[in-house]
């Protein structure tokens, strides 16, 4: 039985985030929260041009993010049901300290701080960590247009940004090597994460990889 009520996958660009969330809401009965990154009209324009839209991309995303998360605050079944979501809130600020230069990420991390307050935080975050190479092996396979060009070091900019801030923050944290990770294509890795959802972690990182 999962020991968590509010469960949260996270991780770099093409680690498998949402393809983990379906299977594991599927698994637990789970309501499943996924990011509507499709909606977001500023995101193609991002990668052709980042520095004349990164500013638009991450306060759309954010603005987005936040409705979805304020949603489950105010249902109460949040409270009695597993919830699944592909994404932490936080990585507004996380993607924004990659995007933005000084003074804007300032700005923007002012209205992050005053919506963060507001939102429920899960009770334990699943953090995919995959090397760059795997990373974007992932994201040609699924093939959207307009992340193909991503480059090396941009990815490894954000992977930078994520390992430091679950650090410092001692978040809660089952940090899964995701190398090797086959979700869709081998059963084990799933029950591997059941199994793990079944103990009870203190605060810090939790390190799994899969036999």
């Amino acid at each position: 039985m999962c020991k968590y009520r509010f469960i949260t996958i996270e991780g770099n660009i093409g680690a498998g985030k949402t393809t983990l969330a379906h299977l594991l809401s599927k698994s637990l009965n789970a309501r499943l929260v996924l990011e509507e990154f499709a909606e977001n009209p500023f995101l193609e324009k991002f990668y052709q041009n980042p520095d004349q839209y990164a500013f638009s991309v991450e306060l759309f995303f954010m603005a987005e993010r936040f409705k979805q998360m304020k949603n489950l605050v105010n249902q109460q079944d949040l409270f009695q049901h597993v919830t699944i979501s592909d994404y932490l809130f936080t990585k507004c600020l996380l993607f924004a300290k990659v995007n933005l230069p000084d003074d804007e990420f300032r700005l923007y991390q002012k209205l992050f701080e005053i919506l963060h307050q507001q939102l429920v935080q899960p009770d334990l975050l699943i953090y995919l960590h995959a090397p760059v190479q795997t990373l974007q092996e992932n994201i040609r396979k699924r093939n959207r247009s307009f992340e193909q060009n991503i480059k090396d070091d941009y990815l490894f900019n954000i992977q930078q940004t994520y390992t430091h801030y679950i650090k410092q923050h001692n978040v809660k944290t089952l940090y899964v090597d995701a190398s090797q990770a086959d979700f869709l294509g081998n059963e084990l890795h799933i029950e591997t994460i059941l199994d793990a959802l079944n103990k009870e972690y203190p605060e810090g990182q939790h390190y799994l990889t899969f036999p």
